[in-house]
């Protein structure tokens, strides 16, 4: 088998290829975009055929590959069901097995707590941790629908009862180092170590991080796997050409499970509410859509972003006052009004049809 551990020193994050010298098989793990021709010519160096290119959770620090990837190579998108990434071939689920090569297998191992879709990935014995479990340390919890509680679980219940020999390799370091074990791990990484669920919850509680620099470029880029704003449309559309691998949960698929645990209203009840007043009027969009029409007096604060920014909104302030979204058919609107209930506001509503079914009340 054929395994490289690569390295961007400008985010200090891990890329990992796994391929089958016999059968041509190649999976990425993580990949970065400015590294795209790097890894075209790897594939080639060792005559590969990259079947996919797998996400360890929706990064903050730094752009995908995976979309272009994609594109020029055919790779299928792999990224969790719960990070929102809409453009993936693939949602992952907690148990999914990537079969490549001559019988080789990836399990997916659900390590929710540095964000809600963060996974871990089991290859033969060799774990590649993401975000989750840092060599000495972990990723922080406190953006992105992140859990401290839920992280120490998943490391101590599900990572730390691997055997004692498994290889951790995780998504990043800072200090140039590049492979640990879960025994080492268990017994000296200093923020897990002998602590209980607690102290590890006020640990993370009280690390005090910068926000990440790229973090409102990369997060809604990395959900449409990478692509920039002009490659997505063709991405969706080719994702919805090609024959699903396991694909039990497709945009719409997301976009249904989403309105089950949401209010929806339509158009006609919508501007009922707008001219009762007290209500805010949120657009979930993208900025270059916002900028080419809008519902008068609307806020935006575009759905990549919005765990990020909400607390700087202050419309937002008050979590028991009403609020109505939009987007632009109601997709997007859904899984934000799912997240604001998630962050407790108790009054959000989702409007049926988006901006384009207003548009049509106009004419």
């Amino acid at each position: 088998m054929i395994f490289k551990q690569l390295f961007d020193q400008e985010t200090w994050t891990y890329t990992y290829l796994i391929a089958d010298p016999a059968s041509k098989d190649a999976v990425f793990i993580d990949p970065v975009n400015t590294h795209i021709d790097d890894y075209i010519a790897l594939l080639e160096r060792y005559d590969l055929r990259l079947k996919y290119t797998l996400e360890t959770h929706v990064h903050a620090d730094h752009i995908t590959a995976g979309g272009l990837l994609r594109q020029r190579l055919g790779a299928q998108t792999a990224v969790s069901h719960l990070c929102g990434a809409e453009a993936a071939d693939i949602q992952i689920k907690d148990g999914d097995i990537f079969e490549f090569g001559d019988g080789e297998q990836i399990k997916v191992i659900a390590t929710p707590g540095h964000t809600r879709g963060s996974i871990s990935l089991l290859w033969r014995d060799r774990l590649f941790s993401g975000d989750s479990l840092f060599i000495g340390g972990c990723g922080r919890t406190d953006f992105q629908g992140g859990d401290a509680g839920a992280l120490y679980d998943c490391i101590t219940q599900r990572l730390f009862t691997l055997p004692d020999e498994t290889l951790v390799y995780p998504g990043h370091d800072y200090q140039q180092r590049w492979v640990s074990s879960i025994i080492q791990e268990r017994t000296t990484n200093p923020r897990l170590a002998g602590k209980s669920r607690d102290e590890f919850i006020e640990i993370m509680a009280n690390l005090n991080l910068p926000k990440p620099r790229l973090i409102d470029e990369a997060v809604p880029a990395n959900r449409y796997c990478g692509l920039d704003e002009n490659e997505r449309q063709d991405a969706v559309a080719l994702r919805d050409a090609t024959p699903p691998f396991r694909r039990e949960f497709s945009t719409q698929d997301l976009v249904a499970e989403a309105k089950q645990h949401i209010t929806e209203v339509d158009v006609t009840t919508a501007k009922k509410l707008l001219t009762e007043g007290n209500i805010v009027l949120l657009d979930v969009r993208e900025e270059n859509e916002y900028a080419a029409g809008h519902v008068d007096n609307a806020v935006l604060l575009p759905r990549g972003v919005l765990e990020f920014k909400i607390a700087g909104v202050p419309e937002l302030a008050d979590k028991s006052k009403a609020v109505l979204i939009y987007c632009r058919t109601g997709g997007r609107s859904a899984f934000a009004a799912q997240t604001m209930q998630l962050l407790g506001y108790t009054n959000v509503l989702s409007m049926a049809g988006g901006f384009e079914a207003w548009q049509k009340t106009l004419v």
